[in-house]
């Protein structure tokens, strides 16, 4: 869920100065991934995990510094009264060393990243317009993760915390060439086309979808592609090819008028989406195949002759193919996986596992603090 949030302008300096006190956590975003993120490092703390503590936790409706009871604080920023305009969270307050935790979705947020990053504060994010947003935000937080010397989480981005960002980087840093990516990128549009029939009505299941938490509130950021479309973006830099946001063709699942529906119209317009994916499911199925939401990236050297995301029909035995609920899948192809791709799969949806994601950054900066 998007949290708008402002900040005061940050000074960048040209090195970060040494860190005179132990790191502590700033969290933006109290939405259902914020609260189970504190959820969760609550429970570890219980079971005697060391954790930098809690300094402040923020939204778009106020900002509580922390103390002791990370919990109280929550409970405090979420009954704040929505103020006009947004909050002001003054930045240069935040420390070298200390650990931005982004779980909203919102691009004034993003759009700090690089200079939180360059100052020495380390950056652990949920929120995609980072390195899924234009090229040359991303570019700038790779050059202020090196400037800065800090750390920058973001496995919670692409597949809820699997392997998956990390193993692409290291399959480059090997020296090996990849040459197609291709997955099932959003946990909420695999659970739909896994429990879709092409009996039951296509819009009564996005209704489940977003009730159980898999979708956005606005489910239409799901169903337009967009969300897959900053995945494969953040993906695609991961594998060090620089493309812009601009050349990932996207063919998206909405109506024109659902698109471009007031949001209070949304929930009656679901049902213009019944009657083309009907259509699509009884070609699919004829044919023996099944319909699955694909993003994909292959081409020549820098991989970028063809990225693009949309609903395709699959032959049932496709790797992608294989996941249930809603799993993401991705098969990597390269010079090792050449003939038989390197498929990761799992759960790619839900606070709780986004949550864990986060941690698990948050766990790996605090065990080793100064990056190479």
């Amino acid at each position: 869920m998007s949290t708008a949030v402002a900040f005061e302008p940050a000074v960048r300096s040209a090195a970060p100065l040494a860190v005179l006190r132990n790191p502590s956590i700033i969290l933006l975003g109290t939405g259902t991934v914020g609260r189970a993120f504190v959820a969760r490092c609550l429970r570890l703390q219980q079971l005697g995990v060391v954790l930098p503590t809690f300094s402040v936790i923020a939204n778009s409706r106020g900002i509580e510094a922390c103390g002791v009871d990370a919990a109280a604080a929550l409970r405090r920023v979420e009954g704040s009264y929505r103020q006009r305009g947004t909050v002001q969270v003054d930045s240069n307050a935040f420390s070298c060393g200390d650990i931005v935790v982004d779980a909203t979705a919102s691009d004034d947020v993003a759009a700090r990243h690089a200079a939180w990053l360059a100052r020495g504060i380390h950056v652990v994010t949920a929120n995609k317009l980072g390195n899924g947003g234009s090229l040359a935000r991303a570019l700038a937080i790779s050059d202020a993760r090196r400037e800065g010397g800090a750390h920058y989480g973001d496995a919670a981005t692409v597949g809820a915390g699997l392997p998956l960002l990390r193993s692409i980087r290291e399959l480059v840093a090997g020296g090996d060439r990849i040459h197609r990516i291709e997955g099932v990128l959003s946990g909420s549009l695999a659970w739909l086309f896994d429990r879709y029939d092409g009996m039951r009505p296509f819009s009564g299941f996005v209704r489940e979808a977003r009730a159980a938490g898999y979708t956005e509130p606005d489910p239409r950021i799901d169903l337009s592609g967009e969300d897959v479309r900053r995945k494969l973006l953040i993906l695609a830099r991961a594998a060090s090819v620089r493309l812009e946001t601009e050349a990932v063709q996207v063919d998206s699942l909405l109506p024109a008028a659902l698109a471009e529906a007031h949001e209070d119209r949304v929930d009656a317009l679901l049902p213009s989406l019944d009657g083309c994916l009907r259509d699509r499911f009884k070609a699919a199925h004829r044919d023996g195949a099944k319909l699955r939401f694909v993003g994909c990236l292959r081409g020549g050297p820098q991989m970028a002759e063809h990225a693009s995301v949309g609903l395709r029909a699959l032959p049932a035995d496709h790797p992608l193919c294989g996941g249930r609920g809603t799993d993401n899948r991705v098969a990597i192809f390269s010079d090792r996986y050449r003939e038989q791709p390197l498929v990761i799969q799992g759960p790619g949806a839900g606070a709780e596992v986004t949550a864990a994601a986060l941690l698990d950054d948050v766990l790996r900066v605090a065990r080793n603090p100064c990056r190479p």
